[in-house]
């Protein structure tokens, strides 16, 4: 198929019409697969900027004037204290807690007696904390709980959890009635953790990173490989059957995961339906408009709907 902009087409049916075609399809298919991008965690309330932001780095906010979670991250603080203390911070109110809207748990209600595979470029875990098979998950960009060596030919990853929990103490957030870290009343935190927590790696004694893939140094561990055969097993035994391809949230940074890979599957399956729920890039090529579903708007309030 061809990607052009030329090619592409924006569906005139009424939204109303194309989400009762939804309904229809993930009840009716013999497969599902999700792809998933950050539009959907942001409808689940995984916003980086904004009251959720400020409430839980005021201070960091007020010291270095960090606008949100995202730039916070290329900040060059002063020492690696600070700076460890910062991704503590971000790494817990990102992936150890259960995101604000219950959006994956709607989502999981409707797919669960399914089979289904899900993609995502998302590192907060939360298909897991609503319930999802892990084996039928694949994180292509790595996990907010997982460190690696900044030796990335050690081809390892590492579960920081405890870490994390220690960090977080360290800076004086305390636990709530629910056993949630959150700011004391009188917001006595430190923006830094002792020199003696700063992670290093168990096997060579470097330093640590996050798993994220921003460059060639991203380790794919042996479980990253595992989900991959099983994401590919998956496809190809569904490959010629009706399957739904729905994604949900994925933007144009890495079109190459979800999105192209998505139009192509359904492209060449006739009995294939490509759906994308996204606001305000909600798009298919001309070649599959005949068997797309393009819904412009909020993924929360379109599950809503559903259910």
């Amino acid at each position: 198929m061809n990607y052009f902009n030329k090619h592409i087409s924006k569906k005139t049916v009424s939204k109303e019409e194309q989400i009762l075609r939804l309904k229809s399809e993930l009840k009716s298919a013999d497969a599902i697969v999700i792809g998933a991008g950050a539009g959907l965690s942001t409808s689940a309330g995984f916003t980086y900027s904004g009251e959720r932001f400020e409430k839980y780095f005021f201070d960091f906010v007020k010291k270095y004037g960090i606008s949100d979670m995202y730039s916070g991250g290329f900040y060059p603080f002063e020492d690696v204290q600070t700076r460890w203390a910062w991704w503590a911070r971000h790494i817990y109110f990102n992936r150890y807690v259960k995101a604000p809207k219950p959006v994956y748990d709607k989502l999981f209600s409707l797919i669960k007696d399914k089979d289904y595979f899900v993609i995502t470029t998302n590192v907060d875990h939360q298909f897991q904390k609503a319930g999802f098979d892990k084996k039928r998950l694949f994180y292509t960009q790595g996990d907010y709980g997982l460190f690696q060596s900044v030796n990335h030919d050690i081809k390892k990853t590492y579960d920081n959890e405890d870490w994390v929990m220690k960090a977080m103490e360290a800076q004086g957030f305390v636990k709530d009635n629910a056993g949630v870290f959150t700011v004391p009343e009188n917001k006595d935190i430190v923006m830094h953790i002792p020199i003696e927590l700063i992670p290093k790696c168990p096997d060579d004694g470097l330093d640590m990173t996050l798993n994220l893939r921003a460059d060639d140094s991203f380790v794919e561990d042996e479980g990253w490989h595992e989900a991959y055969e099983r994401y590919n097993e998956f496809l190809n035994n569904y490959g010629k059957m009706h399957t739904l391809y729905l994604e949900l949230g994925v933007g144009a940074n890495t079109p190459v995961i979800v999105k192209y890979p998505f139009w192509q599957m359904t492209n060449s399956n006739e009995k294939a339906v490509y759906a994308c729920i996204n606001y305000g890039e909600a798009f298919c090529p001309r070649e599959i408009e005949d068997r797309s579903i393009c819904i412009d708007g909020d993924i929360g309030e379109i599950l809503n709907k559903i259910v």
